[in-house]
């Protein structure tokens, strides 16, 4: 099966993509085909022994919409959303305006003459009064109707397209409406010479103009706002500069234009232009854009860098590993774009209503008008119960309602380091009730550091000193805590041994500044005859809580020790209540010894601990707690626990974006941080909560605004919804959806 995408044109509701998804459905070794209405994608996967691209296209087009292959070029910098998006919004508030002005006119001229409760006519000259020239009355209101339909000629040509091609759309449920009132009050202009006080009365000028006034008005602020709900994805694009600093020629050339191993300047204020590692300089680096994290990141010879992220001030040199797709910042634009265009399980239920919607809408508009002329109303009121109907039902809301909601929040989680791979995962997330947790690198730092420093007849200075001289020689991570340490403390500048020994599995011998070394545990000082029964018992004691107890002698004499450990992150306690306070079990899942892992337990508050598991039979552990009937949340780095998190109900990643995290994990912590799994069931909850609050809504109100577009207040003796108050109801209920699904990019997490 090959997976593609396609640009999907001409679409303008649930109607639309359901029609596009349905057609292409139907094509043969087509597996399944999904289509984002607000991102305008369609993702399809299919056989291709049985169905060619071009094939596909054709059916899209045949469907009466155009289709092209989703172009994906991230050797050139993507375009500027102004190019792309504002113009035509700017255009579309132009002709908005235009037919504002028009329809404010018309309504006076039409509506001025016939005020209720004995209100006082607004003045018209009589030139164009009802009473005295009706004809000029009603080619006056023809008049000013035309300029409004040019100004809406979209809904036409769009609505009667997709009519001829049998997928008819929320336009075609307009532009029907409001030609049908058009043409009716043309009809009877031509009819008042013969009757003019029968005929005159029977203009509808003014709802087929302010119809598509008010509709056009919804069109515009619902654009306006879905151009806010991709503010994320612009966001993201617009960090990568457009160009680089060479750093051997000096010369300025296009990011697009950087190869691996290229070595770039970035000065101070400029945004790095690609991945990759400090060769020189120092600096502080906000990568707050990427990471969610608001401190910034000093960085030195070494580091690595993330393309799209700021130099702040200081010059650093930047040997390139990373450009194109492959770089950090592109991973992450494709992962929320990806989630952005997938649906979640609940649109399911509004795309099968919406392909029906619009078939029985247009059925139930008939049967409205059909059976108030049965029952003996006049033509004119038949027509206005029957364009009333069209006009409100909206599809639009409907096929919204999922979609904005999803794009915000997956917008919402970038924001915040938070990168959630798709709809569904975002939906199902909110569900977990258990996260296992990985101890090394996601509970702890996953990295040694000292954690106690025990002299024994001598200061901590020298015990510090000693050690950190003689470990200076070892590569060993322990032996890097400990100068990393000294460092730490101010000591630096300690001379080198002059000579020095590894003892495997015990240590080390060294000889400094004249005397004996050793450093290594209780076997090293053993076999030397050095007695270390003072420390004996605090020894065994911080083995037993999973740290590494290292002892150092000087000429036969014990110093004292040193001990490493895998300290636990300052976040964790703090990230592991909020879990609970969510109602959610935590299980700490480690390969450690089951006394130091119940140490480390212990100190964050987790509810289980299972130990001495071996990292391909965490996904069993995984599997066992979800036979319980658990929603299972595996939270590892994204590598060595990869087969536990795609066990899981929910694989989450924590770290600093690696490429295999990025790739393999449902949702990516951009940050060390154990409280953004807490922050990442919050943004599921809150999201879904927006979905269903969107979706209420809209099946809400066309389930009241139908029946009572079709006539049913006015049977008991109510008013008759006007096609005018019926386009302005319609435009606000898809606003309304957008609106509140934009209220979530407000939310704290």
């Amino acid at each position: 099966m090959q997976e593609e995408k396609y640009d999907i044109s001409g679409m303008h509701c649930a109607a639309c993509s359901a029609s596009v998804e349905r057609v292409t459905r139907k094509l043969p070794g087509v597996d399944r085909s999904e289509v984002n209405l607000t991102t305008g994608i369609m993702t399809i996967c299919y056989d291709p022994s049985q169905v060619s691209p071009e094939q596909i296209i054709a059916k899209v087009e045949k469907a009466g919409f155009g289709a092209a292959l989703h172009a994906e070029n991230p050797e050139s910098p993507p375009p500027s959303p102004a190019g792309t998006e504002e113009d035509p919004l700017r255009r579309k508030k132009a002709e908005l305006i235009t037919a504002g002005i028009f329809s404010l006119i018309l309504l006076y001229v039409s509506m001025g003459q016939m005020l209720p409760f004995g209100l006082p006519a607004l003045p018209l000259p009589d030139l164009f009064s009802m009473h005295t020239h009706p004809v000029n009355f009603a080619v006056l209101q023809l008049l000013l109707t035309i300029p409004v339909l040019y100004c809406g000629r979209n809904f036409f040509t769009s609505g009667f397209k997709a009519l001829v091609h049998g997928n008819p759309n929320m336009d075609s449920l307009v532009a029907i409406g409001s030609a049908c009132s058009f043409l009716y009050s043309v009809v009877m202009t031509f009819l008042i010479s013969d009757a003019p006080h029968s005929y005159v009365h029977n203009l509808y000028y003014e709802s087929a103009a302010v119809v598509l006034t008010l509709v056009s008005l919804g069109k515009f602020l619902e654009s306006r706002n879905m151009q806010k709900t991709k503010g994320a994805i612009t966001a993201l694009m617009q960090l990568a500069p457009d160009t680089a600093i060479l750093a051997a020629s000096g010369q300025e050339v296009p990011t697009s234009q950087l190869k691996s191993g290229d070595l770039v300047l970035v000065k101070p204020g400029a945004r790095i232009p690609a991945d990759g590692v400090v060769t020189e300089g120092s600096s502080s680096v906000n990568e707050s854009m990427l990471t969610g994290e608001s401190m910034p990141v000093e960085k030195e010879a070494g580091s690595e860098v993330i393309g799209g992220s700021v130099n702040q001030n200081g010059v650093l040199y930047v040997q390139v590993t990373r450009t194109g797709q492959d770089t950090t910042l592109a991973r992450i634009i494709r992962f929320v774009e990806d989630a952005q265009g997938k649906k979640a399980p609940i649109s399911k239920t509004a795309d099968k209503v919406a392909g029906v919607f619009v078939p029985a809408v247009m059925l139930i508009a008939l049967l409205a008008a059909v059976a108030w002329a049965v029952a003996g109303q006049p033509f004119s009121f038949v027509l206005k119960v029957f364009t009333s109907v069209l006009v409100i039902a909206c599809p639009c809301a409907l096929g919204l309602a999922t979609p904005t909601a999803i794009m915000v929040g997956t917008g919402l989680g970038a924001r915040n380091g938070i990168l959630i791979r798709s709809g569904e995962i975002l939906e199902i997330t909110h569900s977990i009730d258990t996260v296992v947790l990985d101890k090394t690198g996601t509970v702890t730092k996953g990295e040694p550091a000292v954690t106690k420093v025990v002299p024994l007849n001598c200061e901590e200075t020298v015990l510090l000193q000693t050690a950190a001289a003689v470990e200076s020689v070892s590569a060993h991570p322990l032996a890097q805590a400990i100068t990393a340490y000294a460092k730490e403390k101010g000591l630096t500048g300690l001379s080198r041994p002059s000579a020095f020994e590894n003892l495997s599995g015990r240590g080390l011998l060294a000889t400094w500044e004249g005397k004996t070394i050793l450093a290594g545990n209780q076997r090293l000082l053993e076999e030397h005859g050095i007695s270390h029964a003072p420390l004996l018992t605090l020894a065994g004691q911080l083995s037993a809580q999973g740290e590494t107890p290292m002892f150092f002698a000087a000429d036969g004499h014990l110093l004292g020790l040193i001990s490493v450990a895998d300290p636990v992150k300052e976040t964790s306690a703090a990230a592991i209540q909020a879990l609970k306070q969510q109602g959610i079990r935590t299980v700490l899942l480690t390969g450690d010894r089951q006394a130091a892992a119940e140490h480390i337990g212990a100190l964050v508050g987790v509810d289980d601990v299972i130990a001495q598991v071996l990292p391909e039979e965490k996904a069993g552990v995984v599997q066992q707690l979800q036979a319980q009937g658990r929603k299972v949340m595996m939270v590892g780095d994204g590598i060595n626990d990869a087969p536990a998190l795609t066990a899981a109900t929910v694989g989450c990643a924590i770290g600093t974006g690696s490429d295999i995290a990025i790739e393999s994990a449902d949702i990516v912590l951009m940050r060390s941080d154990l409280r953004d799994v807490p922050r990442a069931l919050r943004l599921s909850s809150l999201t879904l909560r927006n979905i269903k609050q969107n979706l209420f809504w809209a099946f809400c109100y066309n389930t009241i605004g139908i029946p009572v577009a079709a006539g049913l207040l006015y049977l008991f003796g109510g008013p008759l919804l006007s096609p005018m108050f019926a386009g302005a109801a319609m435009s606000l209920s898809s606003v309304c959806v957008v609106g509140n699904a934009l209220r979530l990019s407000r939310a704290k997490l």
